[in-house]
């Protein structure tokens, strides 16, 4: 019998997106096929299509994936309704997961993303409620840059360095 988590399910599933995500660093999200997904990992389309409607479904599974376990990451907080401010545990999550987070970035998923969620009552406090959505916007950008230029250089810096640089750019005012 086929039961939604069984063992052979989530195996199938956890080689799909791994295959999948091989693929997406050496091509373009629109170059890959289910074809090439399923040779690669020795899988029937049948077994492709049983769980994903096509690419694209595909990569928002994992871009969902990502998100919940980064929301896991910070499940306290977001519970209970205050920010910790502690990137040191967002840059110990990107080291230890830097290919979901190439492929999170790769896919685009960073102009609309929910990894991070801004503190917009700090950000007004902070700049005295002038141009709130511009410092936002502003602290945003520079993080995913410096997240992606990390990621880009292997991670080579740790996760407590990351953090250092990030709290001297922004000298504790933080915006999310």
């Amino acid at each position: 019998m086929n039961t939604p988590n069984n063992k052979r399910k989530r195996k199938s599933i956890e080689h799909i997106e791994k295959i999948f995500i091989e693929l997406l660093q050496e091509q373009e999200l629109n170059e890959i096929k289910v074809t090439d997904i399923c040779k690669k990992a020795g899988l029937n389309r049948t077994t492709f299509y049983a769980n994903y409607t096509d690419i694209y479904d595909l990569a928002d599974s994992i871009r969902d994936k990502l998100e919940n376990n980064l929301s896991q990451l910070y499940y306290r907080e977001i519970n209970e309704g205050f920010n910790s401010n502690d990137y040191l545990k967002l840059f110990r999550h990107i080291k230890e997961n830097q290919m979901f987070y190439k492929t999170y970035f790769k896919l685009g998923y960073d102009n609309n993303y929910k990894i991070i969620k801004f503190d917009r009552n700090l950000a007004k406090l902070h700049f005295q409620n002038k141009f709130v959505e511009y410092h936002i916007e502003f602290f945003k950008s520079g993080i995913t840059r410096i997240i992606k230029m990390w990621l880009e250089n292997g991670c080579k810096e740790s996760p407590e360095d990351m953090y250092e640089i990030l709290k001297s750019e922004y000298r504790g005012r933080t915006a999310f």
